[in-house]
């Protein structure tokens, strides 16, 4: 037998050889008797099959501490997550901005890889051909849009006091809001300070937006260059029984949000035409930026058409009340044209979302992420609906 010298001296030698020698250098007595018959149990663990030995009895989750830790994690995971999204809202609205555009611009690149083009020319191809219609339109536009931007700005308090003296209801409205004050001080600005704080402003926010831009460009590159893996990715976070009809869904729905992106785009295009025509033919003032304008405008579900036909007719109603008035008729019948006509050709019934959904959807949107949220709302709720139709719905049912 083993005298309790040779025991200890034995169960050293057994521990030096379990020891890691990378870690926990040098040795000693000092570790005690107890983690040494825990290295002797977890030599014995160890196998050639299992080099960490194989996974122990589960905690049981029903115990009350258990579930109170459970309960405790779950509340602090999600308030940090809430911390971060409000942190990061900024970069998120322009991912979704990207990832957007990309969805969007996906099919004509699609159409380009099925002509037998790699995916990078068909990328850069795309790219190319949107970048030189921008730069193109921006280099047309913006030497006019400028001119006629500050004319209308300096020329404002004349304006309004050209319709005091031929329609009375202005000179009321003037008196009591003091109108004509309000922008003669915003035009001369009231001191050298505040002049250069709005110079310092617009540089900052110019800045911002050049930024923004730059970020989102970039982003829908990679994005569409990536498109074919980050959707195989996104499917696979589906069960594998559950998969097929996930890609079913899940194609449709980018399908629908390409369509309403390239199709809002163009007949946002083809309103601003027909109201570029107008003004020109009626003399209206300024029409190329209020024929961008409506563009913009026209960009934004439901109040955005409305919102450019008000301003619209107010300028309008610089030439005379009769143009105002058939101004107005005019963006009536082309909110007409629009719905009943262009949408349904170019857009096409599938992004159909009912009036009261789409209104509601806007107006979450817009308060939530201001333009873009609105920009983003008709896409969304389309999508949201066609999960619902889908999946939601006739579980209830079976229910």
């Amino acid at each position: 037998m083993l005298d309790s010298d040779d025991s200890s001296n034995a169960a050293d030698g057994h521990a030096d050889k379990v020891h890691d020698e990378s870690v926990g250098q040098p040795h000693t007595d000092a570790e005690g008797d107890r983690i040494v018959a825990a290295e002797q149990a977890a030599a014995r663990l160890s196998t050639p099959t299992h080099p960490f030995g194989t996974s122990g009895p589960r905690f049981d989750r029903g115990s009350p501490f258990m579930v109170g830790m459970a309960g405790a994690a779950g509340v602090a995971v999600t308030y940090g997550l809430i911390q971060v999204l409000v942190a990061a809202r900024g970069v998120l609205v322009l991912v979704a901005v990207a990832a957007f555009l990309a969805i969007g611009l996906e099919p004509a690149v699609s159409w380009l890889v099925r002509r037998r083009l790699p995916r990078w020319v068909a990328v850069t191809t795309v790219f190319v051909i949107a970048f030189g219609l921008l730069v193109g339109f921006l280099a047309a536009a913006i030497p006019p849009l400028v001119t006629q931007g500050t004319a209308l700005v300096h020329n404002a308090p004349d304006y309004l006091q050209h319709l005091q003296r031929r329609y009375p209801v202005v000179d009321q409205i003037n008196d009591r809001f003091h109108l004509q004050g309000q922008l003669q001080r915003a035009v001369e600005g009231e001191s050298v300070p505040s002049v250069l704080g709005g110079i310092v402003g617009a540089g900052r926010f110019v800045f911002s937006a050049i930024t923004g831009i730059v970020i989102v460009v970039v982003l829908t590159a990679y994005f569409l260059a990536d498109f074919a893996r980050i959707r195989a990715s996104l499917y696979r976070f589906a069960p594998s029984s559950r998969r097929p009809r996930t890609i079913l869904i899940g194609d449709e729905i980018f399908a629908k949000v390409g369509g309403y992106v390239l199709g809002n785009l163009l007949i946002s295009l083809i309103t601003a035409v027909l109201t570029f025509v107008w003004l020109l033919v009626f003399d209206v003032p300024y029409p190329l930026l209020l024929a961008v304008l409506v563009a913009v405008l026209d960009l934004i579900p439901v109040v955005g058409s409305t919102l450019a036909g008000v301003v619209v007719a107010l300028v309008a109603l610089t030439v005379s009340l009769a143009v105002s008035l058939a101004t107005v008729v005019f963006f009536i019948a082309l909110r007409l044209f629009e719905d009943y006509l262009l949408v349904p050709k170019i857009i096409g019934r599938t992004v159909k979302v009912p009036p009261l959904v789409t209104v509601v959807a806007v107006l979450i949107g817009g308060a939530l992420l201001g333009i873009v949220g609105a920009l983003l709302a008709i896409p969304v709720a389309a999508a949201v609906l066609l999960l619902a139709r889908e999946t939601l719905l006739p579980q209830l049912d079976r229910s």
